[in-house]
């Protein structure tokens, strides 16, 4: 079937958890909403994440960074309920603080000084950050190995069920009258007068405004709209054990309990190009270190294991930007989809609809990429 003229106000181009948080942003908002999701085959940065809500740590050198992290974990709350109104779906959001363990004095001091450094920018408020000594942290995570000498904290880091929360959005988007396209490859998209024809491997849709979203798809496509998506895959793997008995109450940076019992554990950056098999040796080394934090999770069997790509820019930040020479046009990349699904659903979402982009997300345009000669 094609859809002839601008039938839409706004296509997302991109079904994961980045688009699927602005597209369904935008249906709340009343506005005619089509997602266009790519064929199972597509590389998915969803599938490579512990489905944290995660602000310590993030932002070292960049203020505004830091700050919308914290930002967003502050509206997940009400995200949260607002999305469990609206589908029906709770996406298991607690919000309880997260750990990063040290297992020795020299990590421990370098963890203080990374956490003092990007709570000190000016742009940044109150992270909830500070160290817990071993004494101290025994008394909410016990059973830790003998290594383990501490670890930092922030209360506005906590998880959800990410498999989940994109069902919850999907499930939400439609009931709001969102218009999901599936098993379309988006070849091109032209600017039309004052909307845009978007061409796929199905038809031809028309709309107002354009937001790619489409992860590391979004290095072919927005060329055409001169946008600049200088994007790269790192790859993680991850494990889930066995269910065991219910242990872990908080999240640490690089492992969760589920609600069900078992324990995700993830923690590899490999620059490996599109590479998404699962290595021993990564993995070994990924358990390793786990065990030495908690070491009767040695014990456990490894049911499932997997990798996917994250979505990279070369600063590691996000890309938000409004085409110049096509207006009404967007990219929009970040390597934390779930920590930023808050914002992006109930802030920026809205304020793509309005006209343009927010203060806190213009500071993260894609020129800063632009490379200039000197003379």
């Amino acid at each position: 079937m094609t859809i002839q003229g601008p039938e839409f106000d706004i296509v997302v181009v991109g079904g994961g958890l980045v688009g699927a948080s602005l597209a369904y942003g935008m249906a709340r908002q009343g506005a005619r909403v089509a997602l266009i999701d790519a064929h199972d085959v597509a590389f998915r940065a969803s599938r490579a994440n512990l489905a944290l809500i995660w602000v310590q740590g993030k932002g070292a050198g960049s203020g505004p960074y830091a700050e919308l992290t914290r930002h967003s974990a502050t509206l997940w709350g009400g995200f949260a309920r607002e999305l469990k109104d609206d589908s029906g779906i709770d996406v298991h959001f607690e919000q309880p603080g997260g750990f990063t363990i040290s297992l020795s004095e020299g990590e421990f001091e370098k963890r203080r000084e990374l956490i003092r450094s990007i709570q000190d920018q000016p742009e940044v408020g109150d992270l909830g950050c500070e160290m817990v000594e071993r004494a101290e942290l025994e008394k909410v995570l016990p059973g830790l190995g003998p290594e383990v000498v501490g670890a930092s904290t922030s209360r506005l880091d906590g998880h959800c069920n990410s498999l989940l929360l994109l069902r919850a959005l999907y499930t939400a988007f439609r009931r709001l009258g969102g218009h999901i396209l599936n098993r379309r490859e988006v070849s091109r998209i032209k600017p039309a007068g004052d909307a845009f024809i978007v061409h796929t491997s199905e038809d031809q849709i028309g709309a107002g405004k354009v937001v790619l979203a489409a992860g590391l798809g979004n290095r072919d496509l927005a060329g055409s709209l001169s946008l600049n998506a200088p994007l790269t895959p790192l790859k993680g793997q991850i494990l889930v054990t066995e269910k065991c008995a219910p242990f872990l109450n908080y999240p640490l940076v690089n492992m969760r309990q589920t609600q069900e019992g078992g324990i995700m554990i993830g923690g590899s950056q490999e620059d490996l190009g599109y590479d998404t098999t699962s290595s021993v040796d990564v993995m070994s080394a990924i358990a390793s270190r786990i065990t030495r934090i908690f070491p009767f999770i040695g014990s456990l069997n490894v049911v499932r294991s997997w990798a996917g790509l994250r979505v990279m820019t070369p600063d590691g930040l996000p890309l938000y930007e409004e085409s110049a020479d096509a207006p009404g046009a967007f990219v929009v990349n970040c390597h934390s989809g779930v920590t930023l699904a808050a914002y992006h659903a109930q802030q920026l979402a809205p304020a793509i609809l309005s006209g343009g982009l927010l203060p806190s997300a213009s500071y993260f345009s894609g020129k800063r990429f632009d490379v200039h000669e000197t003379v």
